[in-house]
């Protein structure tokens, strides 16, 4: 880890090269008494869970832990292609096609607790009745952006890329303390007209496929295909990616000031890629617990992705609903 002390945020920009931090940690006290610890990285190093773990660990430290808790383990030989490689399944998310049209973007983010979640639910079937909240907000979102953007052709393929933690889809797992990239974004590919067009539950039955193609299989094809196509990048183009790290304990870390207000990403997007969303958790002014969701659009699209939710929300809790979080 590189650790470089900034004065000011000016020199953020004079002194400090971030493309060459592996990790830079980075932190603004506030008036009140409290501060914002954030942590700039290089995504090659570690996924969600990798960072949680380091994470986790500096928290530990800094309460004069004499080790973490649980120790870092490389092991990177693990996640080695086979010989010879074999790609044995079809990686539609690695489609390489021609990037979006550039636009002006926003960010906002949105909670969604028990009571919005019940609303979602309620437009579905009874034998969808029991998927888990994630398939259920992922294919709202994904449906309602897609509307949102306005697509000219409703032939346009689209893609869900749901980012999926292949640790225990291995056999034997990777060890407890690996920190590195163990993930797979396995795709759900359709067309703009058919998504928008069919009932919700079209979406869920999409995003609850794509999640359980994520067998062990399926990540050692995915391997095998970086080595063999030279680490292709991910499909951009009518791409919406997410990640569900609600359940990751950043909530509860503790720097020796007390646990965490919120945890999580700062803002929707990955890099250039703004078609990223990260779950997380959160509890709202009113005492509830739920996800928040930031997203990234353009400033038109934006208010028409309100106005779908807030009709979906609305029309099963008679009443309006508000949705953007003032964190």
């Amino acid at each position: 880890m590189r650790l470089v002390h900034v004065y000011d945020s000016d020199s953020l920009n004079e002194n400090v090269t971030f493309l060459n931090c592996l990790r830079l940690p980075y932190v603004t006290r506030l008036k009140c008494g409290g501060f914002i610890f954030s942590l700039r990285m290089n995504h090659t190093m570690s996924d969600g869970s990798g960072i949680s773990q380091f994470l986790k660990a500096l928290s530990e430290l800094a309460n004069e832990a004499k080790e973490p808790s649980i120790l870092p383990m490389w092991c990177r030989e693990l996640l080695c292609a086979r010989e010879p490689p074999k790609v044995s399944c079809i990686h539609r998310e690695y489609q390489q096609l021609p990037p979006d049209t550039k636009s002006n973007f926003i960010h906002h983010s949105f909670f969604f607790g028990p009571k919005e979640i019940y609303a979602i639910r309620a437009l579905l079937p009874h034998h969808l009745s029991k998927s888990t909240s994630f398939e259920i907000l992922t294919a709202c979102l994904w449906r309602c952006r897609t509307k949102a953007l306005q697509w000219k052709n409703s032939n346009e393929e689209i893609r869900l890329l749901c980012i999926v933690n292949a640790r225990c889809r291995l056999n034997p797992p990777l060890p407890e303390g690996f920190y590195g990239n163990a993930v797979v974004f396995p795709a759900a590919v359709t067309t703009v007209g058919k998504l928008c067009g069919r009932p919700l539950g079209y979406a869920v039955e999409l995003v609850k496929n794509a999640k359980n193609e994520a067998t062990e299989e399926y990540v050692h094809s995915m391997i095998d295909l970086m080595e063999t196509k030279g680490r292709p990048c991910s499909t951009r183009s009518g791409s919406f990616v997410v990640s569900d790290i609600s359940k990751a304990s950043l909530k509860d870390l503790d720097f020796g000031w007390g646990k965490a207000v919120y945890g999580g990403v700062a803002k929707a997007g990955l890099g250039d890629i703004p078609g990223v969303s990260v779950y997380m958790h959160f509890t709202n002014s009113k005492g509830e617990q739920g996800r928040v969701v930031p997203i990234c659009l353009p400033i038109n699209a934006m208010e028409r992705l309100e106005k779908e939710l807030d009709n979906i929300l609305k029309a099963n809790n008679n009443g309006k609903m508000i949705l953007r979080s003032n964190f």
